[in-house]
């Protein structure tokens, strides 16, 4: 990995370990299934701000409506979309909507349920805010009791 992907990655942690203080936002996801793919669609309202988990394999990555900052190899970009990003293996994004805003992910899979596919395609973090299917870890809840 560059200087700058590995620098980007530490300051998304950095990032992750801040925000897990905070209060939590639950974004509305979806996921689709069909022919050794899968995607997932995440619905944001403008204001909030996400970190997601670090991917095991290449994928895309679709800004399909609304602007978004996010973290990328080249820095912080304002996208606005439709955008279409291709994420490398190891790659750990922060999304900020700037107005509401639909994301989606496209990945080859061998799986056919949401759970399966969280295991076959990020690493596993015991940090990470979200589980499956984006909702908020019992410990993240617990951190701000």
């Amino acid at each position: 990995m560059s200087d700058l992907v590995v620098d980007m990655r530490a300051k998304v942690e950095a990032l992750q370990v801040e925000l897990a203080k905070q209060p939590q936002y639950e974004p509305i996801t979806s996921h689709t299934f069909h022919g050794g793919m899968y995607c997932r669609q995440v619905f944001r309202h403008a204001g909030a701000l996400i970190v997601g988990k670090v991917h095991k394999k290449e994928h895309f990555y679709l800004i399909a409506g609304g602007t978004v900052a996010i973290t990328t190899d080249d820095g912080v970009q304002f996208v606005t979309g439709p955008h279409l990003l291709c994420s490398k293996p190891g790659t750990k994004r922060a999304v900020y909507a700037e107005t509401d805003a639909l994301c989606m992910t496209f990945h080859r899979v061998d799986s056919i349920t949401v759970e399966d596919a969280e295991a076959e395609l990020v690493e596993d973090d015991p940090n990470a805010m979200y589980g499956v299917d984006n909702r908020v870890k019992p410990q993240t809840r617990e951190m701000l009791s």
